[in-house]
Protein backbone atom coordinates (compact mmCIF):
# COMPACT_ATOMS: atom_id res chain seq x y z
CA UNK A 1 0.00 0.00 0.00
CA UNK A 2 1.28 3.45 -0.90
CA UNK A 3 0.07 7.02 -0.81
CA UNK A 4 0.86 10.41 -2.27
CA UNK A 5 -0.47 13.92 -1.92
CA UNK A 6 -1.76 15.63 -5.04
CA UNK A 7 -2.84 19.25 -4.70
CA UNK A 8 -3.03 18.89 -0.90
CA UNK A 9 -5.23 15.81 -1.06
CA UNK A 10 -3.95 12.38 -0.03
CA UNK A 11 -4.55 9.48 -2.40
CA UNK A 12 -3.89 5.81 -1.65
CA UNK A 13 -3.06 3.10 -4.12
CA UNK A 14 -2.20 -0.55 -4.19
CA UNK A 15 1.23 -1.52 -5.39
CA UNK A 16 2.73 -4.89 -6.27
CA UNK A 17 6.34 -4.56 -5.14
CA UNK A 18 7.35 -7.83 -6.78
CA UNK A 19 6.22 -6.72 -10.24
CA UNK A 20 6.76 -2.96 -9.78
CA UNK A 21 3.18 -2.31 -10.86
CA UNK A 22 0.36 -0.11 -9.64
CA UNK A 23 -2.65 -2.37 -8.95
CA UNK A 24 -5.44 0.03 -8.04
CA UNK A 25 -6.91 3.38 -8.90
CA UNK A 26 -6.04 6.42 -6.82
CA UNK A 27 -8.49 6.47 -3.89
CA UNK A 28 -8.75 9.48 -1.59
CA UNK A 29 -10.72 7.90 1.25
CA UNK A 30 -8.83 5.59 3.66
CA UNK A 31 -11.85 3.37 4.38
CA UNK A 32 -12.75 3.14 0.70
CA UNK A 33 -9.14 2.13 -0.03
CA UNK A 34 -9.27 -0.58 2.64
CA UNK A 35 -12.60 -1.84 1.28
CA UNK A 36 -11.24 -1.85 -2.28
CA UNK A 37 -8.12 -3.73 -1.17
CA UNK A 38 -10.12 -6.33 0.78
CA UNK A 39 -12.23 -6.99 -2.32
CA UNK A 40 -9.64 -6.84 -5.11
CA UNK A 41 -6.11 -7.12 -3.71
CA UNK A 42 -4.27 -10.10 -2.25
CA UNK A 43 -1.14 -10.47 -0.18
CA UNK A 44 1.14 -13.47 -0.46
CA UNK A 45 -0.72 -14.79 2.56
CA UNK A 46 -4.02 -14.55 0.68
CA UNK A 47 -7.15 -12.53 1.14
CA UNK A 48 -7.55 -10.17 4.11
CA UNK A 49 -10.46 -8.21 5.54
CA UNK A 50 -10.85 -4.43 5.50
CA UNK A 51 -9.50 -4.09 9.06
CA UNK A 52 -6.20 -5.63 7.97
CA UNK A 53 -5.99 -3.24 5.02
CA UNK A 54 -6.86 -0.24 7.21
CA UNK A 55 -3.62 -0.88 9.06
CA UNK A 56 -1.67 -0.83 5.80
CA UNK A 57 -3.46 2.34 4.71
CA UNK A 58 -2.32 3.98 7.95
CA UNK A 59 1.25 2.85 7.32
CA UNK A 60 1.07 4.31 3.80
CA UNK A 61 0.62 7.75 5.34
CA UNK A 62 3.64 7.34 7.61
CA UNK A 63 6.10 6.21 4.97
CA UNK A 64 6.79 4.64 1.64
CA UNK A 65 8.75 1.75 0.25
CA UNK A 66 8.91 3.45 -3.16
CA UNK A 67 10.01 7.05 -2.73
CA UNK A 68 13.41 7.82 -1.35
CA UNK A 69 12.11 10.97 0.29
CA UNK A 70 8.63 11.77 1.61
CA UNK A 71 8.82 15.13 -0.20
CA UNK A 72 8.71 13.19 -3.48
CA UNK A 73 5.20 12.05 -2.58
CA UNK A 74 3.86 15.62 -2.59
CA UNK A 75 2.83 16.86 -6.01
CA UNK A 76 1.19 20.06 -7.24
CA UNK A 77 -0.55 20.00 -10.62
CA UNK A 78 0.68 23.50 -11.34
CA UNK A 79 4.30 22.40 -10.91
CA UNK A 80 3.73 19.54 -13.36
CA UNK A 81 2.35 21.95 -15.93
CA UNK A 82 5.28 24.29 -15.50
CA UNK A 83 8.33 22.11 -15.97
CA UNK A 84 9.89 18.88 -16.95
CA UNK A 85 10.06 16.18 -14.29
CA UNK A 86 13.43 15.29 -12.87
CA UNK A 87 15.12 12.28 -14.41
CA UNK A 88 14.88 9.17 -12.23
CA UNK A 89 12.16 10.83 -10.13
CA UNK A 90 9.48 9.08 -8.11
CA UNK A 91 6.93 10.64 -10.45
CA UNK A 92 8.45 9.02 -13.54
CA UNK A 93 8.73 5.74 -11.69
CA UNK A 94 5.01 5.84 -10.87
CA UNK A 95 4.18 6.68 -14.48
CA UNK A 96 6.02 3.55 -15.59
CA UNK A 97 4.47 1.43 -12.85
CA UNK A 98 0.96 2.64 -13.66
CA UNK A 99 1.34 1.89 -17.38
CA UNK A 100 3.09 -1.44 -17.03
CA UNK A 101 6.43 -0.07 -18.24
CA UNK A 102 5.24 -0.17 -21.84
CA UNK A 103 6.93 1.59 -24.73
CA UNK A 104 4.64 2.88 -27.44
CA UNK A 105 7.09 3.23 -30.30
CA UNK A 106 4.79 1.37 -32.68
CA UNK A 107 2.47 4.39 -32.46
CA UNK A 108 5.11 6.76 -33.80
CA UNK A 109 7.87 5.46 -36.08
CA UNK A 110 9.65 8.84 -35.99
CA UNK A 111 10.15 8.38 -32.25
CA UNK A 112 11.60 4.90 -32.75
CA UNK A 113 14.01 6.37 -35.32
CA UNK A 114 15.08 9.11 -32.88
CA UNK A 115 15.58 6.46 -30.22
CA UNK A 116 17.70 4.40 -32.59
CA UNK A 117 19.76 7.44 -33.72
CA UNK A 118 20.57 8.05 -30.08
CA UNK A 119 21.96 4.53 -29.87
CA UNK A 120 19.83 3.29 -27.01
CA UNK A 121 19.71 -0.41 -26.31
CA UNK A 122 16.20 -1.81 -26.65
CA UNK A 123 16.52 -3.19 -23.12
CA UNK A 124 17.61 0.11 -21.47
CA UNK A 125 14.87 0.95 -18.96
CA UNK A 126 16.38 4.36 -18.26
CA UNK A 127 16.37 5.81 -21.79
CA UNK A 128 13.80 8.46 -20.86
CA UNK A 129 15.95 9.53 -17.91
CA UNK A 130 18.97 9.95 -20.22
CA UNK A 131 16.91 11.99 -22.67
CA UNK A 132 15.39 14.14 -19.90
CA UNK A 133 18.81 14.95 -18.49
CA UNK A 134 20.03 16.04 -21.93
CA UNK A 135 16.97 18.22 -22.58
CA UNK A 136 17.10 19.79 -19.12
CA UNK A 137 20.80 20.56 -19.51
CA UNK A 138 20.93 21.68 -23.16
CA UNK A 139 17.33 22.57 -24.08
CA UNK A 140 14.86 21.16 -26.55
CA UNK A 141 16.35 22.93 -29.58
CA UNK A 142 19.86 21.63 -28.96
CA UNK A 143 18.67 18.06 -28.34
CA UNK A 144 15.81 17.43 -30.80
CA UNK A 145 16.03 13.62 -30.80
CA UNK A 146 16.03 13.50 -27.02
CA UNK A 147 13.12 15.93 -26.91
CA UNK A 148 11.19 13.83 -29.45
CA UNK A 149 11.61 10.77 -27.25
CA UNK A 150 10.74 12.56 -23.98
CA UNK A 151 7.71 14.40 -25.34
CA UNK A 152 6.28 11.31 -27.00
CA UNK A 153 6.99 8.94 -24.12
CA UNK A 154 5.38 11.16 -21.49
CA UNK A 155 2.32 12.09 -23.53
CA UNK A 156 1.80 8.52 -24.81
CA UNK A 157 2.08 7.14 -21.29
CA UNK A 158 -0.65 9.51 -20.13
CA UNK A 159 -2.94 8.30 -22.93
CA UNK A 160 -2.48 4.72 -21.69
CA UNK A 161 -3.02 5.26 -17.96
CA UNK A 162 -5.49 2.95 -16.23
CA UNK A 163 -8.38 4.15 -14.12
CA UNK A 164 -8.11 7.62 -12.69
CA UNK A 165 -4.32 7.91 -12.76
CA UNK A 166 -4.80 10.75 -15.23
CA UNK A 167 -5.55 12.91 -12.15
CA UNK A 168 -1.84 12.85 -11.43
CA UNK A 169 -0.35 12.74 -14.89
CA UNK A 170 -2.54 14.82 -17.23
CA UNK A 171 -0.95 18.05 -15.95
CA UNK A 172 2.45 16.58 -16.86
CA UNK A 173 1.31 15.97 -20.45
CA UNK A 174 -0.16 19.46 -20.58
CA UNK A 175 3.21 20.84 -19.48
CA UNK A 176 4.91 19.24 -22.48
CA UNK A 177 3.32 21.86 -24.70
CA UNK A 178 5.04 24.62 -22.70
CA UNK A 179 8.51 23.57 -23.79
CA UNK A 180 10.19 24.53 -27.03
Amino acid sequence: MESLILDRRRYYFGFDYTSDLVVSPLIDDPRAMAAFASEYMRQRTGRHDAAYWEGLVTLAVEGTALAGDDAERIVASEDLRGGLPDAASHLLYLLGAATGWDDWFEEAPEVRRAYQRLGFDEEDPEFVDHCLEAVREHGTQARPDEWTVVRFHLTAAVRHLPGNWDLLFTPLAEGMTNHR
